[in-house]
């Protein structure tokens, strides 16, 4: 989607011009010819930028009383000062008023668009800025993973993302739900445009419309912009939506069917046009059936339904992950990515993962801690334990100690044998041929020995994945 960019000129013949130039370069242009133009175009629907004249004949404001007004309404609005009468001391007084540049007339083409460019990737480089410092720690960048239900994903995201339709993106907590979410906006046409991410579940519920919807001036209080409003012309991703109350939920129901809606304190509707994406962890269906989430937002949230799987049904795709995450992570701690020996990854990729992305990541920090100043020997199976151990149960470690000492000595050695087969056919993706390898037996004792203590597998052929 193009930017917004509102020119305030008393000049018709000035307005149409810098509109044209624009609009050729592939922007959009709103015109305002005085003060209470341009400022009622602001409270209509904030643009990315404003193009505005100094001297506004006919004006209840000239050009500095309007960007004084701007900046104290809208603090982070980027604004152009442009003249045809300009002086070292207006410019000045402009730029420590918070203007971006200052332009003087007439001007060259070359130079208002260099001057605009300029001006909005400024704008987007502050909005990536606080998108990092917001995502700092959560997931990857990429979606990697080869495995067949990743690349089935990816599928999905390429296709979802050439249409504006919204999308419901379900799966457990740290799968990546908002990697998802970043690369569908990304694969979009309004990837020019902004991603604002709202996370919900975080909402102080007497907040909730202000953020959602915005804010009038009020009491020497700026005007407060909401998520939909800011991420017009982009993408808005509502994390955990079904955090929302039902009475936000209807009001978001009556936003989606016109795209329009009223800041808190406002009477003046204003229409948005922003691509919507929903996050979720708990069944949406379920809690519309037991009447806690609005039924008719759940169907136009759930236009395209996308599950993002947990970490253990792709557990081929965990090395490609760990790999990533070790030149990631030890580039942030300026280390050098430690090896790991292939046992290591075994071990890595046999553990169920219960907090996913996010516990994935915490491990190989801890293993990244560990591994400084041990002289670059590789990271072992048993370091990869103790770092799984030291922050959950883990599935390399027999759990069952008090159980054990309360059973015979045969049942005690079956129960352990049991777990202990189990961990690795699921530590070799159910390899007979592997596991045989490893604990010492050739196939067909394995066989007996696992249909002796109940163990079933459906064996899969050497270098199948999970």
């Amino acid at each position: 989607m193009a930017h917004e960019i509102v020119i305030c000129d008393d000049e018709p013949d000035i307005r149409a011009q810098v509109a044209g130039i624009l609009e050729d370069a592939g922007y959009q242009a709103r015109q305002a010819s005085n003060s209470t133009e341009v400022l009622d175009a602001m409270a209509s629907r904030q643009p990315a930028l404003v193009i505005l004249d100094v001297w506004l004949g006919d004006s209840e404001k000239d050009g500095l009383e309007c960007l004084e007004e701007i900046r104290r309404d809208y603090p982070d609005q980027q604004v152009v000062m442009i003249s045809g009468h300009a002086t070292f001391d207006m410019a000045v007084s402009a730029t420590k008023m918070g203007a971006y540049d200052f332009i003087t007339k007439p001007f060259k083409t070359d130079v208002l668009i260099h001057t605009v460019e300029r001006a909005l990737r400024e704008l987007r480089l502050q909005e990536e800025n606080r998108e990092l410092r917001q995502r700092a720690g959560q997931d990857t960048d990429d979606i990697i993973g080869t495995s067949p239900i990743m690349v089935r994903l990816r599928r999905t995201v390429d296709q979802i993302g050439r249409t504006d339709s919204r999308a419901l993106i379900a799966g457990p907590a740290g799968a990546g739900k908002s990697l998802i979410a970043r690369a569908i906006h990304n694969a979009s046409p309004r990837a020019r445009g902004r991603l604002v991410v709202l996370n919900c579940a975080t909402l102080d519920p007497d907040q909730n419309d202000v953020v959602l919807f915005g804010m009038e001036p009020r009491a020497g209080k700026p005007r407060r912009l909401g998520v939909f409003e800011r991420a017009h012309g982009g993408t808005l991703v509502l994390e955990e939506v079904a955090a929302l109350s039902r009475q936000v939920q209807a009001k978001i129901v009556g936003l989606l069917h016109d795209n329009t809606f009223r800041r808190l304190g406002g009477g003046r509707p204003i229409e948005v046009d922003t691509r919507v994406l929903a996050t979720t962890t708990i069944d949406l269906k379920a809690e519309v059936d037991a009447q806690r989430f609005n039924e008719d937002l759940y169907y136009r949230l759930n236009v395209v339904p996308i599950e993002v799987p947990p970490l253990r049904v792709r557990r081929r795709d965990i090395p490609g992950l760990v790999r990533y995450l070790l030149v990631r992570i030890a580039a942030d701690k300026d280390q050098i990515p430690p090896v790991f020996e292939s046992q290591a990854f075994d071990a890595l990729a046999a553990y169920d993962w219960p907090g996913n992305m996010w516990e994935l990541t915490n491990v190989i920090e801890r293993l990244l801690l560990t591994a400084r100043g041990a002289n670059d020997s590789p990271i072992k199976a048993a370091s990869v334990a103790a770092a799984i151990g030291e922050g959950s149960r883990s599935a390399t470690r027999w759990d069952h100690d008090l159980e054990v000492l309360n059973q015979p000595l045969r049942e005690a050695r079956e129960a352990f044998e049991r777990e202990y087969m189990q961990f690795h056919l699921t530590r070799f993706g159910g390899n007979i041929s592997r596991t045989a390898a490893f604990v010492g037996m050739d196939r067909a004792a394995l066989h007996r020995k696992l249909k002796s203590l109940g163990v079933t597998t459906a064996e899969k052929p050497e270098g199948a994945g999970a």
